[in-house]
C-alpha cells in the first residue's frame, strides 16, 4: 500500500481529493446516474496518500469496504453492484428520455452510461465463498 506523500501541501491537496470524492460518492448513492464506486476507490487511493485514519475507515466500513478489497484483490465488482449500477443507469436515462429534450446532450450522456455500463460488465466477478 502507497505511504502518505512526504509534503505537506501534497497531504493536503490528496486529502481535498480523498473528502470531496467520498461526498461525491456518498451523493452518488441516492442520485441515480451518478457513479458510486468511482469516487469511493478515488477517494480510498487519495486517503492513503494523506490520512491512515481515513484511509483505515473506508477499509472497514460495512458498504465501502467489500469494494475496496474486492478492487485491490483483482479489479472485481460483485453482480449486485453491476445490477444496482445498470438499474440506477437505466433509470436515469429513461428520466432524460421522457423529462428532457431529446438533443444530442441527452444522448451523449446515454451513450457515456452505456460505455460505463459495458466496462463495469467486463470486469470479473468474485467466486462465490465456499461455506
Amino acid at each position: 500500500m502507497p505511504r502518505p506523500a512526504s509534503s505537506k501541501l501534497a497531504r493536503l491537496l490528496f486529502g481535498l481529493l480523498a473528502y470531496v470524492s467520498l461526498g461525491i460518492g456518498l451523493i452518488a448513492i441516492v442520485v441515480p446516474g451518478l457513479p458510486t464506486t468511482e469516487f469511493i476507490l478515488l477517494a480510498a487511493w487519495a486517503a492513503t496518500r494523506s490520512s491512515p485514519r481515513l484511509s483505515a475507515w473506508l477499509e472497514n466500513h460495512r458498504l465501502f469496504g467489500p469494494i475496496l478489497h474486492n478492487w485491490r484483490n483483482g479489479k472485481l465488482i460483485a453482480r449486485r453492484a453491476k445490477l444496482s449500477a445498470t438499474a440506477s443507469m437505466l433509470l436515469c436515462a429513461t428520466l432524460m428520455l421522457v423529462m428532457l429534450d431529446h438533443g444530442w446532450p441527452v444522448y451523449l450522456a446515454i451513450a457515456g452510461m452505456a460505455l460505463g455500463n459495458l466496462w463495469i460488465w467486463s470486469r470479473p466477478e468474485p467466486l462465490p465463498k465456499i461455506s
